[in-house]
C-alpha cells in the first residue's frame, strides 16, 4: 500500500472511530440526566437501595420531597441527604426521581 492511500484509510479510521466516541460519550451522559432510572441507579441507589426501600417515606408530598432532594437534609444519625441542586440536578430532573421512587414502593 503506498503511503498516500496509507494515510488516506488512516484519516478515515480516525475520524470515524472520533464520531463514534463523540456520539457515544454525549448519549450516554443525556440518557443518564434524561431517564430517572438511570439517574437513581447512579445518584440514589447506594443510600435509599435497589426498589427505594431505605430512608424514604413515600408518603409525603411530591413538592417536599423535591425540595429535599434539591437542597439536603441534615438527619438525625448521618448519612445526610445532600444537596443534589448544588451538584447539577434541576427541579425536574427531581420531579422524576420522586416519581420514580414513589413508583418502587409497592
Amino acid at each position: 500500500m503506498n503511503i498516500g492511500l496509507q494515510r488516506i484509510v488512516f484519516v478515515f479510521v480516525a475520524a470515524i472511530v472520533a464520531a463514534f466516541l463523540f456520539a457515544g460519550s454525549n448519549g450516554v451522559k443525556a440518557t443518564v440526566q434524561d431517564d430517572p432510572a438511570a439517574l437513581y441507579k447512579t445518584k440514589c441507589f447506594a443510600c435509599h437501595g435497589a426498589t427505594a426501600e431505605k430512608k424514604f417515606d413515600a408518603t409525603k408530598a411530591d413538592e417536599e420531597l423535591i425540595q429535599t432532594t434539591l437542597k439536603g437534609r441534615k438527619m438525625e444519625k448521618p448519612p445526610n441527604m445532600p444537596a443534589f441542586e448544588e451538584k447539577g440536578i434541576t427541579a425536574d430532573q427531581a420531579k422524576g426521581l420522586v416519581t420514580f421512587m414513589k413508583s418502587q414502593k409497592h
